[in-house]
Parts: structure tokens; sequence; C-alpha cells
């Protein structure tokens, strides 16, 4: 990831509706905005010894406690 890229920027593109993919702690995520304060994140790809769930509703909160450690952050719009 560019070291460039914040926190704010990531904001600032999911509320204007982009749909990021990103991998975190080896898994990859899709991520989009549904609500105010409101995200879906669903699973791309999975690892049989590190099982998680295949969608989930996160808040803004735990999307910045994660971006620190997001990688191989990519958007795009609508799918």
């Amino acid at each position: 990831m560019d070291n460039n890229y914040t926190f704010e920027r990531f904001e600032k593109e999911l509320d204007e509706g982009y749909q990021m993919f990103y991998t975190y702690v080896r898994n990859r995520y899709l991520l989009f905005k549904t609500a105010e304060n409101c995200y879906t994140q669903k699973l791309i790809s999975e690892y049989d010894k590190n099982p998680q769930p295949r969608q989930i509703v996160v808040t803004h909160k735990r999307i910045e406690e994660m971006f620190p450690f997001m990688e191989d952050i990519e958007y795009r719009i609508g799918i």
C-alpha cells in the first residue's frame, strides 16, 4: 500500500460509493457502505484453518481499527 494512502482517503472513497477490496489476516474481503456508520464486509477467499463469516456488518470504528492492517487495497465502482 502507498504510504500516502490515509484512512481519510479510504473513508471518502467508501462514502463516494466505491467498493473496496483488501486482504486482512490472509483473507480477501469486499467492503462497501450500506448506511450511515454501517458497512458490509463480504469474504471473497477463505482458508480452512482460519474460518471467517461470509458476510458481516461492521461499524466505522471497526473499519478504522482494521485499516492499518489492511493490505493490497483495491477499489472499483459497482459490481
